[in-house]
């Protein structure tokens, strides 16, 4: 492993710090994490990027159920606006 050495602003640093408390990991483990996610992001292309993105941070929730539950919350309002019309050519 490599050690690289860097100068960061004192509020970045303040934080990872606030993340590292909370996650449990050194400052160091959560830059490593942090590289890592950035690598990996630009080495994917558009929808790719975001595929499969709660799974990959170990979420279990389905995206599917999670997005039919959100739209049974919905009041059942019937139609709201009618149709656009048409433009005609000029």
């Amino acid at each position: 492993m490599t050690r690289i050495l860097t100068e960061v602003p004192n509020e970045d640093v303040k934080r990872l710090d606030a993340i590292a408390r909370r996650d449990g990991k050194s400052r160091a483990a959560v830059l490593r994490e942090a590289i890592q996610n950035y690598l990996d992001a630009g080495s994917k292309q558009g929808f790719e990027k975001y595929f499969g993105l709660w799974e990959r941070h170990g979420s279990r929730v389905d995206g599917l159920e999670y997005e039919r539950r959100l739209r049974d919350e919905w009041p059942d309002v019937g139609d709201i606006a009618p149709p656009k019309k048409k433009r005609s050519a000029a």
